[in-house]
This record gives structure tokens, C-alpha cells and sequence, in this order.
């Protein structure tokens, strides 16, 4: 079976969920807030004027997260509609690859989109504090915000596949991104510059504070999305649904 008619199947899903349409209005709506609202206050002024413009995408991760866990999660409610999935696409690893790339373009076009305008916002906020910033710091932090939460959405789903639960993965990714990194992640020292979510930010700083480039980190939190994702085509492929 080709890989377009699954795909084109798996995006109508998408969009028949009511859900997970909530769900990215909830990912622009609160990144764009809180980036605006970020900047408001004259004290956050010195900081980075690129990473408190884009301030919010900590927050609009979370909306992220849960798109992916719950676009694959509600495969598995019953077992009823995963069955009929595999029924029509016998071939587990394709059917996964097209899930996964449909999560992909919708939240990397939601992304994309949610970045800039997060960014005009908290640039708003900022004023003359972000004339500093150049073109290309810009370009580079709605990029990468865009390829960082589509990354997020993805591993999300990795782990979604691997546990077969919503529930577990959200309990298991959300505090990870706001106690590991937040609190623990201080204490870590350099380790905690590899972890999935403080990797990935680096690109929306003008100048990285840790060990790992803006790219560099990227390419770490694509790594841990990487093995997220064959770690649920492994389970997919090797135990009944």
C-alpha cells in the first residue's frame, strides 16, 4: 500500500478530533500570552532578548505533548480503533511512519505559525531591549521553536506508542519538563544540557548558556525523539494490539 493514501487517512483523523484541534489553539494561544506577558515586566529587560521573547514556548511544549500522546493514545481506547487501523494497513511500520509524519506537519505549520507571532509579541513587550537582536537570531528562534515542538509532539507519541497510554505518558513527560529541568536540572550540572527539553531551547537564546549550540541541541532532542519513536514501532511490531 503507498504511503500517501495512509498518510491522507491519518491527517483526516487529526482533523476530525475535536480535541486535538483544542489542543493547538490552546499551544498558540498559550505561547503567544505568556511571551507577551513575559516581557512585560521591566526587571526581565537585561535578559536574553530573544529566549523572553519566545519565553512561552516552555509553556506551549506541554500543549505539544499532549497533541502526540493524545493523536496516539486514542488509537488504543479499547483496543477497537487500533484494530481497525492495522485492519486497513496491515503493515504496522507504515501506518506508524504515517501517524507519525501526520503529527508532525500539523503541529510543525501550527508551530511555525504560534513562533512568529510569539515573538512579534514578546518583541512588543521588549522594545528597545531587543534591538540588539539580528535578523537572524530572529529567523533562527521561530525556526527552531517551530522544530522543537514538533520534536516534542513526536516524542510524545513515541512514548505514547511504547506505553499504550495517554495517561502514563503525560505523567510521565509533563512533570519531567517542569520538575527535572526546572528544579533537579540545576543540580545536574552539564548533564542536564542533554536532557530532551533543555537541549531543544537552546536555539531560542541569541547566546547559549550551556554546553551544546543552538543546532546542536536540536539535533540532541531530535536524537531522544529518535529513539522515543523506535521504541514504540518496536512494541507496535512485536505485540498484539
Amino acid at each position: 500500500m503507498p504511503f500517501a493514501p495512509v498518510f491522507r487517512s491519518e491527517w483526516l483523523k487529526i482533523r476530525t478530533v475535536r480535541s486535538l484541534l483544542a489542543i493547538l489553539l490552546v499551544l498558540f494561544a498559550v505561547t503567544t500570552a505568556f511571551s507577551a506577558l513575559a516581557t512585560q515586566d521591566p526587571e526581565d529587560q537585561g535578559a536574553d532578548p530573544l529566549f523572553a521573547a519566545l519565553s512561552g514556548t516552555a509553556l506551549g511544549q506541554i500543549a505539544a505533548i499532549t497533541f502526540g500522546s493524545l493523536a496516539v493514545s486514542a488509537e488504543y481506547r479499547e483496543g477497537a480503533a487500533v484494530r481497525l487501523s492495522l485492519t486497513a494497513v496491515p503493515r504496522r511500520g507504515l501506518w506508524f511512519a504515517a501517524k507519525a509524519a501526520a503529527i508532525a506537519a500539523v503541529v510543525s505549520v501550527v508551530a511555525l505559525v504560534t513562533s512568529l507571532v510569539a515573538l512579534l509579541a514578546g518583541l512588543a513587550g521588549l522594545g528597545d531591549a531587543a534591538d540588539g537582536l539580528t535578523t537572524a537570531d530572529q529567523v533562527r528562534g521561530v525556526a527552531g521553536g517551530a522544530v522543537y515542538l514538533t520534536l516534542m509532539a513526536l516524542f510524545a507519541a513515541g512514548l505514547a506508542t511504547l506505553l499504550r497510554s495517554g495517561v502514563a505518558t503525560l505523567s510521565v513527560l509533563i512533570p519531567f519538563v517542569l520538575i527535572v529541568s526546572f528544579v533537579i536540572g540545576d543540580a545536574l550540572g552539564a548533564v542536564a544540557d542533554f536532557l530532551p527539553d533543555r537541549a531543544g531551547q537552546a536555539v531560542l537564546r541569541s547566546v547559549p548558556e550551556g554546553t551544546v549550540g543552538p543546532w546542536t541541541g536540536l539535533a540532541v532532542t531530535a536524537c531522544w525523539t529518535a529513539a522515543a519513536l523506535l521504541a514504540g514501532a518496536w512494541r507496535l511490531r512485536r505485540q498484539d494490539v
